[in-house]
Protein backbone atom coordinates (compact mmCIF):
# COMPACT_ATOMS: atom_id res chain seq x y z
CA UNK A 1 0.00 0.00 0.00
CA UNK A 2 1.22 3.47 -0.66
CA UNK A 3 0.84 6.23 1.77
CA UNK A 4 0.67 10.49 0.99
CA UNK A 5 2.19 12.15 4.26
CA UNK A 6 1.32 16.07 3.72
CA UNK A 7 3.30 18.29 5.98
CA UNK A 8 1.44 21.30 6.95
CA UNK A 9 1.45 23.48 9.36
CA UNK A 10 0.33 27.46 10.50
CA UNK A 11 3.46 29.15 11.09
CA UNK A 12 5.11 29.95 8.13
CA UNK A 13 7.29 33.32 8.40
CA UNK A 14 6.81 34.48 4.69
CA UNK A 15 2.61 33.66 5.06
CA UNK A 16 1.40 32.89 8.25
CA UNK A 17 -1.55 30.69 8.22
CA UNK A 18 -0.76 30.00 4.42
CA UNK A 19 -2.41 26.41 4.54
CA UNK A 20 -5.73 27.29 5.27
CA UNK A 21 -5.82 30.37 3.43
CA UNK A 22 -8.98 30.42 0.92
CA UNK A 23 -8.74 29.08 -3.08
CA UNK A 24 -12.56 29.50 -4.38
CA UNK A 25 -14.10 29.18 -1.29
CA UNK A 26 -12.04 26.41 0.59
CA UNK A 27 -8.56 26.02 2.36
CA UNK A 28 -5.62 25.30 -0.12
CA UNK A 29 -4.54 22.54 1.70
CA UNK A 30 -8.49 21.31 1.42
CA UNK A 31 -8.37 21.91 -2.32
CA UNK A 32 -4.99 19.95 -2.65
CA UNK A 33 -6.25 17.27 -0.84
CA UNK A 34 -9.40 17.26 -3.56
CA UNK A 35 -6.76 17.03 -6.08
CA UNK A 36 -4.95 14.36 -4.70
CA UNK A 37 -7.92 12.02 -3.80
CA UNK A 38 -8.30 11.45 -7.64
CA UNK A 39 -4.84 9.65 -7.15
CA UNK A 40 -5.02 6.06 -8.60
CA UNK A 41 -1.65 5.15 -6.62
CA UNK A 42 -1.94 6.62 -3.82
CA UNK A 43 -4.37 4.67 -0.90
CA UNK A 44 -4.30 6.79 2.50
CA UNK A 45 -3.68 10.04 2.52
CA UNK A 46 -2.51 11.79 6.39
CA UNK A 47 -1.33 15.10 7.75
CA UNK A 48 1.57 15.22 9.69
CA UNK A 49 0.69 18.77 11.37
CA UNK A 50 2.80 20.34 14.78
CA UNK A 51 1.79 19.93 18.08
CA UNK A 52 1.11 23.89 18.36
CA UNK A 53 -1.86 25.33 19.99
CA UNK A 54 -2.55 27.11 16.82
CA UNK A 55 -2.19 23.98 14.79
CA UNK A 56 -5.37 22.45 15.81
CA UNK A 57 -6.86 24.34 12.89
CA UNK A 58 -5.17 22.11 10.50
CA UNK A 59 -6.02 19.16 12.77
CA UNK A 60 -9.48 19.93 13.01
CA UNK A 61 -9.85 20.25 9.05
CA UNK A 62 -8.65 17.20 8.32
CA UNK A 63 -10.88 15.71 10.67
CA UNK A 64 -13.87 17.92 9.12
CA UNK A 65 -12.50 16.35 5.87
CA UNK A 66 -12.46 12.87 7.22
CA UNK A 67 -8.05 12.41 6.74
CA UNK A 68 -6.37 11.15 9.35
CA UNK A 69 -3.64 13.52 11.15
CA UNK A 70 -0.63 13.41 13.83
CA UNK A 71 0.93 16.63 15.58
CA UNK A 72 4.34 16.14 16.87
CA UNK A 73 7.49 18.69 16.60
CA UNK A 74 7.77 21.62 14.59
CA UNK A 75 11.15 22.33 14.53
CA UNK A 76 12.18 18.75 14.01
CA UNK A 77 10.13 18.08 10.86
CA UNK A 78 12.10 14.57 10.62
CA UNK A 79 10.87 13.05 13.53
CA UNK A 80 7.01 14.56 12.99
CA UNK A 81 7.18 12.70 9.67
CA UNK A 82 9.07 9.85 10.98
CA UNK A 83 5.97 9.42 13.70
CA UNK A 84 2.91 9.73 11.26
CA UNK A 85 4.47 7.40 9.15
CA UNK A 86 4.79 4.94 11.70
CA UNK A 87 1.74 5.42 13.43
CA UNK A 88 -0.51 4.99 9.99
CA UNK A 89 1.89 2.74 8.15
CA UNK A 90 -0.13 0.54 5.87
CA UNK A 91 2.34 -0.16 3.46
CA UNK A 92 5.96 0.37 2.52
CA UNK A 93 5.64 3.24 0.18
CA UNK A 94 5.54 6.15 1.22
CA UNK A 95 4.91 9.84 -0.86
CA UNK A 96 5.87 13.25 0.80
CA UNK A 97 4.35 15.89 -0.27
CA UNK A 98 3.60 19.68 0.87
CA UNK A 99 0.78 21.42 2.07
CA UNK A 100 1.79 24.71 -0.03
CA UNK A 101 1.22 23.18 -3.41
CA UNK A 102 -2.37 23.48 -3.74
CA UNK A 103 -2.23 22.58 -7.77
CA UNK A 104 -0.32 19.00 -7.80
CA UNK A 105 -1.42 17.53 -10.43
CA UNK A 106 -2.62 13.70 -9.33
CA UNK A 107 -1.36 12.39 -12.56
CA UNK A 108 2.23 13.53 -11.88
CA UNK A 109 2.06 11.35 -8.25
CA UNK A 110 0.96 8.50 -10.12
CA UNK A 111 3.66 8.91 -12.33
CA UNK A 112 6.33 9.30 -9.60
CA UNK A 113 4.54 6.40 -7.37
CA UNK A 114 4.40 4.55 -10.77
CA UNK A 115 8.10 4.76 -11.93
CA UNK A 116 9.36 4.07 -8.16
CA UNK A 117 7.22 0.60 -8.08
CA UNK A 118 9.14 -0.54 -11.00
CA UNK A 119 12.44 0.60 -10.18
CA UNK A 120 12.19 -0.76 -6.64
CA UNK A 121 14.83 -3.44 -6.89
CA UNK A 122 16.92 0.12 -8.04
CA UNK A 123 16.26 2.69 -5.80
CA UNK A 124 15.40 3.63 -2.32
CA UNK A 125 14.50 6.61 -2.92
CA UNK A 126 12.65 8.41 -5.94
CA UNK A 127 11.61 11.92 -6.64
CA UNK A 128 10.67 14.19 -9.52
CA UNK A 129 13.27 17.28 -8.19
CA UNK A 130 16.87 15.58 -8.17
CA UNK A 131 17.07 17.42 -10.46
CA UNK A 132 13.52 19.53 -11.02
CA UNK A 133 12.30 19.22 -14.36
CA UNK A 134 8.71 19.67 -13.43
CA UNK A 135 7.88 23.55 -12.09
CA UNK A 136 7.92 24.20 -8.89
CA UNK A 137 4.85 23.15 -7.02
CA UNK A 138 4.99 19.87 -8.23
CA UNK A 139 7.27 18.26 -5.99
CA UNK A 140 7.31 14.84 -4.33
CA UNK A 141 9.04 12.45 -3.41
CA UNK A 142 8.54 8.72 -3.33
CA UNK A 143 10.82 6.17 -1.07
CA UNK A 144 10.27 3.26 1.52
CA UNK A 145 9.05 3.46 5.48
CA UNK A 146 12.71 1.46 5.75
CA UNK A 147 14.52 4.38 4.19
CA UNK A 148 12.85 6.54 6.20
CA UNK A 149 13.42 5.27 9.71
CA UNK A 150 17.21 4.96 8.73
CA UNK A 151 17.52 8.98 8.20
CA UNK A 152 15.00 9.35 11.55
CA UNK A 153 18.34 7.23 13.24
CA UNK A 154 21.08 8.77 11.71
CA UNK A 155 20.43 12.11 10.33
CA UNK A 156 21.91 14.76 13.34
CA UNK A 157 22.24 18.42 11.26
CA UNK A 158 19.76 20.58 11.82
CA UNK A 159 18.71 20.72 7.94
CA UNK A 160 18.55 17.15 7.86
CA UNK A 161 15.89 17.47 11.05
CA UNK A 162 14.17 20.49 9.67
CA UNK A 163 14.43 18.76 6.01
CA UNK A 164 12.41 15.28 5.97
CA UNK A 165 14.56 13.66 3.17
CA UNK A 166 17.67 15.95 3.56
CA UNK A 167 20.14 12.71 4.95
CA UNK A 168 18.55 10.17 2.30
CA UNK A 169 19.60 12.38 -0.77
CA UNK A 170 22.72 14.03 0.88
CA UNK A 171 23.97 10.58 1.39
CA UNK A 172 24.01 8.39 -2.20
CA UNK A 173 26.44 6.27 -0.71
CA UNK A 174 23.81 4.83 1.63
CA UNK A 175 20.62 5.17 -0.35
CA UNK A 176 19.57 4.44 -4.23
CA UNK A 177 18.35 7.93 -5.85
CA UNK A 178 16.48 7.37 -8.75
CA UNK A 179 14.74 11.25 -10.69
CA UNK A 180 11.86 11.00 -12.92
CA UNK A 181 12.61 14.06 -15.66
CA UNK A 182 9.49 15.90 -17.56
CA UNK A 183 9.81 15.83 -21.12
CA UNK A 184 10.78 19.51 -21.45
CA UNK A 185 12.56 21.66 -18.26
CA UNK A 186 9.90 23.83 -16.44
CA UNK A 187 11.66 23.88 -13.22
CA UNK A 188 11.62 27.76 -13.30
CA UNK A 189 7.81 28.08 -13.78
CA UNK A 190 6.76 28.69 -10.12
CA UNK A 191 3.47 26.94 -8.77
CA UNK A 192 3.89 26.45 -4.83
CA UNK A 193 2.76 29.17 -2.32
CA UNK A 194 5.37 30.70 0.19
CA UNK A 195 4.31 33.98 -0.58
CA UNK A 196 1.46 36.41 -1.08
CA UNK A 197 2.62 36.73 -5.00
CA UNK A 198 2.21 32.75 -5.15
CA UNK A 199 -1.11 32.94 -3.49
CA UNK A 200 -2.32 35.48 -6.04
CA UNK A 201 -1.36 33.29 -9.09
CA UNK A 202 -2.44 29.89 -7.51
CA UNK A 203 -5.63 31.58 -6.99
CA UNK A 204 -5.85 33.47 -10.82
CA UNK A 205 -5.02 29.96 -12.37
CA UNK A 206 -7.87 28.14 -10.12
CA UNK A 207 -10.29 30.70 -11.22
CA UNK A 208 -9.53 30.27 -15.08
CA UNK A 209 -9.25 26.54 -15.30
CA UNK A 210 -11.11 25.46 -12.55
CA UNK A 211 -14.69 26.77 -14.22
CA UNK A 212 -13.37 24.51 -17.51
CA UNK A 213 -12.63 21.30 -15.58
CA UNK A 214 -12.28 20.81 -11.98
CA UNK A 215 -9.33 18.22 -12.51
CA UNK A 216 -7.47 20.72 -14.80
CA UNK A 217 -3.89 19.12 -15.53
CA UNK A 218 -0.48 20.26 -15.39
CA UNK A 219 -0.49 20.15 -18.98
CA UNK A 220 -3.18 22.52 -18.82
CA UNK A 221 -1.72 24.67 -16.41
CA UNK A 222 1.52 24.42 -19.02
CA UNK A 223 -0.64 25.82 -22.04
CA UNK A 224 -2.15 28.37 -19.84
CA UNK A 225 1.21 29.96 -19.05
CA UNK A 226 2.31 29.88 -22.71
CA UNK A 227 -1.55 31.38 -23.30
CA UNK A 228 -0.94 33.96 -20.82
CA UNK A 229 2.06 34.32 -19.56
CA UNK A 230 1.82 37.95 -17.88
CA UNK A 231 -0.04 36.25 -15.29
CA UNK A 232 3.13 34.45 -14.57
CA UNK A 233 5.58 37.18 -13.65
CA UNK A 234 3.84 38.17 -10.67
CA UNK A 235 6.31 35.48 -8.85
CA UNK A 236 9.09 34.66 -10.84
CA UNK A 237 11.61 36.70 -8.94
CA UNK A 238 11.57 33.90 -5.60
CA UNK A 239 14.20 31.55 -5.00
CA UNK A 240 13.37 28.10 -5.78
CA UNK A 241 13.74 26.08 -2.00
CA UNK A 242 14.53 29.27 0.00
CA UNK A 243 13.70 27.66 3.17
CA UNK A 244 16.13 24.79 2.75
CA UNK A 245 18.87 27.28 1.91
CA UNK A 246 18.31 29.20 4.72
CA UNK A 247 18.40 25.80 6.93
CA UNK A 248 21.80 25.32 5.54
CA UNK A 249 23.20 29.39 6.23
CA UNK A 250 22.38 28.86 9.91
CA UNK A 251 24.31 25.84 10.05
CA UNK A 252 27.04 27.55 8.70
CA UNK A 253 27.30 30.13 10.89
CA UNK A 254 27.36 27.99 14.09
Amino acid sequence: MVIAIIQARLGSTRLPGKVLKKILGKPMLERMIERLKRSKTIDKIVIATTDNPEDKKVADLAKKIGIDYYQGSENDVLDRYYRAAKKFKTGDIIVRLTGDCPLMDSRVVDRVVNFYKKNKKKFDYVSNVRPPTFPDGMDMEVFSFESLERAWQNAELQSEREHVTAYIYKHPEIFRIGNLHYKKDFSNLRLTVDNKEDLMLVRKIFQILYKKNNNFTLEDILELSENQPAIFLINRHIQRNEGYFKSLEKEKKH
